[in-house]
């Protein structure tokens, strides 16, 4: 996931349509993505362990880092790039001892605390937010930009900054140092379909970065 500037963290809608594969392969070729993770919550595990069959190599085998929601273990053994936990979830610790060398993100909010735990647990990179409101999921927290400034200026750990954030609210994050921002509904729920959705963030971010 390494790279220069602020680049596009796709995360995988709640429902994935049963054309989803296609879609994302579209989508993936339409523009840069650094990551794409995939969230599923409450399913059983042949079927996220199916899902994950089915798109981790359309994922990696365009350059794009596939990560696991939640589950470091599942991410091991299906041979994923590495897995986000959020602060219910496995304890980085833990979570660190099983990814082993592989990717680990943490969910921290808009806590200073929380990610200064989680670099200090092995964090790989750490999660700020919600930004803006969110029509994907209801945020425990928001966070400031503040935190992003905050960040990048003392850490050398990436940040991606997450929540309601779309092409057309995102150079203030860019602007305070973010340097991956993760999206769900600018991309999938584009009215003119997620390549469109692709090109239009990652313009933003060129734009605010110019």
């Amino acid at each position: 996931m390494a790279g220069a500037g602020c680049r596009l963290y796709l995360i995988t809608p709640p429902t994935l349509p049963p054309n989803f594969p296609d879609l994302l392969a579209a989508t993936l070729d339409a523009g840069e993505v650094a990551a794409v993770q995939l969230r599923m919550k409450d399913v059983p595990d042949d079927f996220l362990r199916q899902t994950v069959e089915t798109l981790r190599p359309i994922v990696q085998s365009r350059n794009v880092a596939f990560l696991l929601n939640d589950r470091p273990d599942l991410a091991v053994s299906l041979g994923c790039d590495g897995a986000h936990i959020g602060q219910t979830d496995l304890a980085a610790p833990a979570a660190r001892k099983i990814l082993k060398e592989l990717t680990m993100g943490v969910t921290c909010h808009g806590s200073r605390h929380l990610a200064m735990q989680a670099g200090e647990d092995g964090a790989d990179y750490v999660a700020f937010g919600a930004f803006y409101p969110s029509a994907t999921k209801e945020p425990p927290a928001m966070a400031e930009l503040e935190i992003l400034e905050w960040w990048s200026r003392m850490m050398e750990i990436p940040c991606v900054a997450i929540g309601g954030i779309t092409a057309g609210n995102c150079a203030p994050l860019v602007q305070a140092g973010a340097d991956f921002l993760a999206v769900v509904g600018a991309v999938w729920n584009h009215p003119a379909g997620p390549q469109a959705g692709v090109l239009e963030m990652l313009a933003a971010i060129a734009q605010a970065q110019a």
